[in-house]
């Protein structure tokens, strides 16, 4: 069996095994093996990665005694699915058919599991309890992997020398034959999750019955997804047993599965299993299936879902997407924040907000800003300002939370959340303490930003007329600016756009500063680029409805400009010439201009959504643009789709250009 798994698993033969010489003298009945150097190894060196440095040390001391001592396989007793723990001086398991717990008592262990803080109390729980279940032992397993993962380590491996701990795995694998497939590969998974040696014999066992299992195809979709989770953790994407466990959920109809079975299928496709367009007819008929039973998803299982959807980059669901939104609005008050942080980004992802999501976050929002995890209240502020929604209700909750918690705030944090106001161009009631905060931060913890989220948080305060002088001219340092050079891809067209827009607000809006100046290398000609832009383009319908407007207004076309370049990187939408006596000059007229008018022709995308005021950037164009000495004049839809004929066009924009000038009929 054990051939026939490194057949399958090509990964496991590639795993080298550190071994131990014993010191001093060894009790026969221990050795499992001779190693290549003629030494022998024990049962418990074998068992996990973490324990066998230990037992290597008690050899020496306890001669005859197995390291595991708690351990006691007793001689008479039903084999069956549970597991006796006895209360004496060290934890005993054993399997037991006469008492098994009840679905009400494994209901309440699990939520005592849920509650336990740390590995000690999950061992104390063991201790308390007169019998579990093997799917209560892997659940315990679980919960210790929960609480001590650490990236791919464990924050303490010693967790696993705990006595409680390894005479669970020893029971666990001198009985693997007796375990349900539901426990079975969950205590596989629990394994992985605990980064045991996958060599040792308890894996070997686990994943050999496993196999066994497979191979009798009679196991569930989830079971089958929590086996494929760890023989991708085991074998990696490569592993024939998981290209056996694709193949079994594959012929099972995703219309038929229970709840709990296609959320698994999802988390499991998440792992790995699913990227790169992978078994891309399976996950349709799953969305298929996940749009019918949405309604009854708990939060986690929203939140889940959504995360999958994110990780697959599955935006053909879309339909999935909007209905998870819907969900998503009545487990508001009732999401983790880490569920709610992933429910959040999702939604950025997919580019969707839901008017009645919105609601439910204003409602929440001020109940949790001060309480909530940093990330969460960060991510909502993101939310809002990806989708440019601007809700006073939920901006001044995080307004004044940011006053009292920034110091908490990661630098990372600290900027996402200013940038979501300098994208609305929203000033809270307590901007000046928040702008004071930002400040302190800044003088205290300069050197922890990140260059580029250092300049998109200088960039977004200046969005919002907020100037901290003495920190941007340092981005016009050369140091700076090579750090900014080296970081990520080095400094692409919005990066230069930022810095030549920050250099021009000194310039037009500072007067009184002297700092050092942005060499002309680093500034661009436009900041209207395709992507992401500091200037949005202007709505092609809107801008075609102006323009026959005007044309009827000044006679020809040839008396106005159109999407002109200026010298200050600005496009105008729409430039006509005046001369000193209010004469209208052609556009191709350079000499004797006396005067510029700079038409804004704003479309919807200029505004937030959901009111009537410009973006940030739009507002920063339009405010230099006056500095620069031009006369702006808006155009702003929600006028001009109210005017009905061409009359009441041409009316109208006599009124906007030349409101103290009579028109005369042409």
């Amino acid at each position: 069996m054990a051939l026939k798994l490194i057949q399958r698993c090509p990964l496991l033969g590639q795993i080298v095994i550190q071994r131990y010489p014993p010191v001093g003298s060894v009790c026969t009945t221990r050795l499992l093996s001779i190693s290549s150097q003629g030494l022998p190894l024990c049962v418990a060196c074998l068992c996990t990665s973490a324990i066998r440095r230990q037992c290597s040390k008690k050899l020496q001391s306890d001669c005859g005694i197995r390291s595991l001592t708690t351990i006691v396989k007793e001689p008479s007793f039903v084999a069956s699915s549970s597991v006796g723990l006895h209360r004496d001086s060290g934890p005993r398991f054993r399997l037991t058919q006469l008492h098994r717990p009840t679905a009400a008592e494994e209901q309440v262990f699990q939520q005592r599991l849920g509650s336990c803080s740390s590995s000690r109390q999950v061992f104390t729980l063991l201790r308390t309890v007169e019998i579990i279940s093997d799917t209560m032992a892997a659940a315990a397993l679980h919960r210790v992997a929960d609480l001590e993962q650490e990236g791919n380590s464990l924050k303490d491996p010693t967790v696993l020398e705990k006595d409680t701990i390894r005479a669970l795995c020893f029971q666990l694998e001198q009985d693997s034959g007796r375990l349900t497939d539901a426990g079975l590969v969950s205590a596989l998974l629990a394994c992985t999750r605990l980064f045991l040696d996958p060599w040792s014999t308890l894996m070997v066992r686990l994943v050999s019955e496993s196999q066994e299992r497979l191979d009798r195809g009679q196991m569930s979709v989830g079971q089958l997804c929590t086996l494929g989770q760890a023989m991708l953790a085991v074998g990696g994407p490569g592993c024939v047993m998981l290209e056996q466990v694709m193949e079994q959920i594959q012929k099972q109809e995703p219309a038929k599965w229970s709840l709990a079975d296609l959320i698994a299928a999802y988390r499991f496709l998440q792992g790995g299993v699913g990227e790169y367009g992978k078994f891309r007819n399976l996950l349709n008929a799953m969305h298929t299936h996940a749009v019918r039973v949405t309604s009854r998803m708990d939060p986690p299982a929203v939140s889940g879902l959504l995360s999958a959807l994110v990780t697959l980059n599955q935006t053909q669901a879309m339909p999935l997407v909007i209905n998870l939104c819907k969900q998503a609005v009545r487990h508001v008050p009732h999401f983790t924040d880490e569920e709610l942080t992933i429910v959040l980004g999702a939604l950025m992802h997919f580019g969707h907000s839901d008017h009645y999501f919105v609601e439910a976050m204003e409602r929440y929002v001020p109940t949790m800003a001060f309480t909530s995890h940093p990330e969460t209240v960060t991510k909502v502020a993101q939310f809002f300002g990806r989708r440019n929604i601007l809700s006073p209700t939920v901006f001044d909750a995080v307004a004044e939370s940011f006053v009292y918690r920034a110091d908490d705030y990661s630098t990372s944090q600290v900027a996402r959340q200013i940038m979501a106001l300098g994208k609305l161009g929203y000033l809270p009631p307590n901007a000046g303490e928040v702008f004071r905060k930002v400040e302190t931060i800044l003088r205290t913890r300069f050197s922890h930003f990140q260059p580029r989220t250092l300049l998109n948080l200088l960039h977004s305060c200046t969005l919002v007329e907020r100037f901290p002088v003495n920190f941007v001219s340092k981005v016009f340092s050369s140091y700076f600016l090579q750090q900014l050079q080296e970081q990520g891809t080095g400094m692409d067209r919005i990066v230069l756009a930022q810095l030549t827009q920050l250099y021009m607000t000194l310039k037009l809006e500072c007067p009184f500063y002297e700092g050092p100046r942005l060499l002309p290398k680093y500034r661009v000609k436009s900041f209207l680029m395709s992507g992401r832009s500091l200037e949005t383009p202007v709505d092609a319908h809107l801008y075609n409805s102006v323009k026959n407007g005007l044309v009827d207004l000044l006679g020809a076309r040839s008396y106005f400009g159109s999407k002109v370049l200026t010298p200050y990187c600005y496009t105008l939408d729409v430039e006509i010439k005046l001369d000193e006596e209010g004469y209208v000059l052609p556009a191709s007229h350079i000499d004797e201009v006396y005067k510029r008018i700079a038409l804004c022709i704003d479309g919807q995308k200029r505004f937030t959504t959901n009111t009537r005021q410009l973006l940030g950037k739009e507002a920063i164009k339009q405010r230099h643009l006056r500095l620069l000495g031009y006369e702006v004049v808006q155009i702003p839809y929600y006028e001009f789709e109210k005017l009905q004929n061409k009359t009441s066009v041409v009316e109208y924009l006599h009124q906007r250009i030349f409101p103290h000038t009579y028109r005369l009929s042409w």
